[in-house]
C-alpha cells in the first residue's frame, strides 16, 4: 500500500550507496575491514569495552544466553510485552522463560517487583526490554541480579542511542544486544550488535558467532594465521561487510536522528494532550535520554482498535501493535498450560496503538495524524 505517512522510514542516501559500492569493489564481502570498523566504531559510541557485529538481534540474544551458560532446567525471566524474539533466544538454549508483568500502563517495561516474585531456584538470568527506547529500572533491576546472582542480558533493539544516568542502554547489564532491523533507528537491513564490558564473555561471544574457531577467514587472508581449532559448539552468526559499510555510515547519522525522535516525540506528546486528554500516553515526559523508537498510546477503555486501525488507514496513515503479548501466543502456552495472567500486559496489549515516528517526519504530519486519530476516535 502507499501510504500517505507511513509508520517507519529509512534515512538513506549516497553516502551508504557509496559504502556499498566500496565493498563490492574490494571484493572482500564477509567478517573482514569494514566489520572491524563498524565494531570499533559502535564500541567508542556505547562507551562499550567490546561490540560484536553479528547478522540480527535475535542471534544476539540467543548468543547471550549461549554465553551465561543457560541450558535445559534453567529459568529466565522476560516480559511478555515484547517482540517474540527475546522469550525464543532463552528457548534455542533449552532454558524456559518465566513471563513477568509490566510496571503500568504509563510505564510498559517490566516491573522489577512482578520480576521478582518470579524467582525460584531455577532462576539463572533476566532479560530486560527497554520498550521503545526507554530505560527499564536498571537500580532495582542491579539489586535484584546481585542479591539472586543472576546474569542480567539487555534486550536494546529500540534502544540503539539511548542512555539512563549518563551510561549507553545495553551497556549496563552483563550483555547488551542491539537490533539494525530495517525499522529501527539506525538500519543494515538485517544486522545487530552484542556489546559486553567482561573480557571472558567477550571471547566466548565471538567464538559461538562464527562456529565456534580460534581464527577466522579474515585472518588467514591477512597471513595471520594459517589454520584454526573449534573450541566450542558455536553458530554462523556473522554480520557480512555490506551491512557493516552500511552501519558506519547509519551509526554517523544516529544522534542528529534521535534528537530529530525526540523533538518530533514532544510535539506528539503535547498535541495529544491538548487534543486527546483521554488517550494514554506511556513514558510522558521522558523523551531527553530516549531513543524515542515508538510512538505508542494508551487508547479509552473499550474502544474498537481495530475500528480506528481501519479509519487510520483509509486515511492514508499506517499504525500498528507493540505487541501481542508473548505468553498467549499458542506454542507458548503449550510449554506454559497454567495460565497465570499478567494483568497489566493484557490490558496494555488490548489498548495499544503505535502511531507513525521516524525523523524524515514533519510536524505538519504529526498534526495530521492526530488529528486523524480524534477523528477515529469520534467516529
Amino acid at each position: 500500500m502507499n501510504w500517505r505517512i507511513p509508520l517507519a522510514d529509512l534515512d538513506l542516501g549516497a553516502e551508504e550507496m557509496a559504502a556499498v559500492q566500496e565493498v563490492l569493489q574490494s571484493r572482500w564481502l564477509t567478517m573482514g575491514e569494514k566489520t572491524q570498523i563498524f565494531e570499533h566504531d559502535f564500541a567508542q559510541f556505547s562507551g562499550a569495552k567490546h561490540a560484536i557485529a553479528v547478522s540480527n538481534c535475535t542471534v544476539g540474544l540467543h548468543m547471550a544466553c549461549a554465553a551465561a551458560g543457560l541450558g535445559p532446567g534453567d529459568e529466565v525471566i522476560v516480559p511478555s510485552l515484547s517482540f517474540v524474539a527475546t522469550s525464543n533466544a532463552v528457548r534455542y538454549t533449552g532454558a524456559t522463560p518465566v513471563f513477568a508483568d509490566v510496571l503500568s500502563l504509563d510505564e510498559l517495561t517490566l516491573s522489577p517487583q512482578a520480576a521478582a516474585a518470579c524467582i525460584t531456584p531455577r532462576t539463572r538470568a533476566i532479560i530486560l526490554m527497554h520498550y521503545g527506547g526507554y530505560a527499564c529500572r536498571m537500580e532495582e533491576f542491579f539489586r535484584l541480579a546481585e542479591e539472586h546472582h543472576l546474569t542480567l542480558i539487555e534486550d536494546a533493539a529500540h534502544a540503539v542511542g539511548a542512555d539512563w544516568q549518563g551510561r549507553a542502554l545495553g551497556t549496563l547489564g552483563h550483555i547488551g544486544c542491539y537490533s539494525f532491523f530495517s525499522n529501527k533507528n539506525m538500519t543494515t537491513g538485517e544486522g545487530g550488535m552484542v556489546v559486553t564490558q567482561d573480557d571472558a564473555l567477550a571471547e566466548r561471544l565471538r567464538l559461538l558467532r562464527s562456529h565456534g574457531m580460534t581464527s577466522l577467514t579474515w585472518d588467514r587472508h591477512r597471513g595471520h594465521a594459517w589454520s584454526y581449532d573449534v573450541v566450542e559448539l558455536g553458530f554462523n552468526y556473522r554480520i557480512d561487510e555490506l551491512r557493516a559499510a552500511i552501519g558506519v555510515v547509519q551509526l554517523g547519522k544516529l544522534p542528529g536522528n534521535n534528537h530529530k525522535r525526540r523533538e518530533l516525540t514532544r510535539e506528539y506528546h503535547q498535541r495529544l494532550q491538548q487534543s486527546l486528554p483521554q488517550v494514554g500516553l506511556p513514558f510522558l515526559g521522558r523523551e531527553e535520554h530516549s531513543s524515542c523508537h515508538l510512538l505508542p498510546v494508551i487508547l479509552p477503555e473499550g474502544t474498537s482498535r481495530v475500528r480506528v486501525m481501519e479509519a487510520m488507514k483509509a486515511a492514508g496513515i499506517q499504525t500498528s501493535i507493540h505487541y501481542p503479548p508473548s505468553h498467549l501466543f499458542t506454542y507458548y502456552r503449550r510449554i506454559h498450560p497454567e495460565h497465570v495472567p499478567l494483568p497489566v500486559t493484557e490490558a496494555a496489549a488490548e489498548r495499544e496503538l503505535t502511531l507513525p515516528l521516524y525523523p524524515g517526519m514533519s510536524t505538519e504530519d504529526v498534526s495530521l495524524v492526530v488529528d486523524t486519530l480524534a477523528e477515529a476516535l469520534r467516529a
